[in-house]
C-alpha cells in the first residue's frame, strides 16, 4: 500500500493544484468579468480588487497549468494572507464567523503548493525534463 500511495503522491499533487487553481480563478473571474456570478460593485482595475482579480485570475491559470507553480504560489498565498487580515480578521477572530475560512485555507495550500511544487502533472515538470 505505501508503494501505491508513493507512486500516486505527485499526480495528486497535481490534482490538488489544478482543482484548487480552478476553484480560485472563480473570484478573479467573477471581479474582473462578472462570471460565473456578478460582482456587486464596478471593475476597477487600479484598485485592491482589482489587482488581487488580475491575481486570481491570470496567477490562478498560470497555477492550473503549472507553469511558474513555486513562485506564483507564494505570491498567491500572501494574497489570501492579506485579505485575510484586511477583510475577515476584523470582523472576529473565529474564521467561521468572519467569513474568511476560504482565505485561510487558499492561503495555506498556496504555501504548501510553494514548497512542494506542481507535481508530475505540470509544464514546469515538463520544463525539467
Amino acid at each position: 500500500m505505501d508503494q501505491f500511495l508513493a507512486a500516486w503522491r505527485p499526480r495528486v499533487l497535481s490534482l490538488l493544484r489544478i482543482v484548487t487553481a480552478f476553484l480560485f480563478m472563480q473570484h478573479g473571474a467573477q471581479k474582473i468579468l462578472g462570471f460565473p456570478a456578478p460582482q456587486n460593485y464596478p471593475f476597477e482595475l487600479f484598485s485592491m480588487s482589482g489587482v488581487a482579480g488580475v491575481l486570481e485570475l491570470f496567477g490562478g491559470a498560470l497555477v492550473l497549468v503549472g507553469l511558474f507553480t513555486r513562485p506564483l504560489s507564494f505570491l498567491l498565498s500572501g494574497l489570501m494572507a492579506f485579505a485575510y487580515f484586511l477583510v475577515h480578521a476584523g470582523q472576529g477572530f473565529w474564521p467561521l464567523n468572519n467569513g474568511g475560512e476560504l482565505a485561510a485555507l487558499f492561503s495555506f495550500v498556496f504555501l504548501y503548493l510553494a514548497c512542494a511544487g506542481g507535481g508530475s502533472w505540470s509544464l514546469d515538470a515538463l520544463r525539467r525534463r
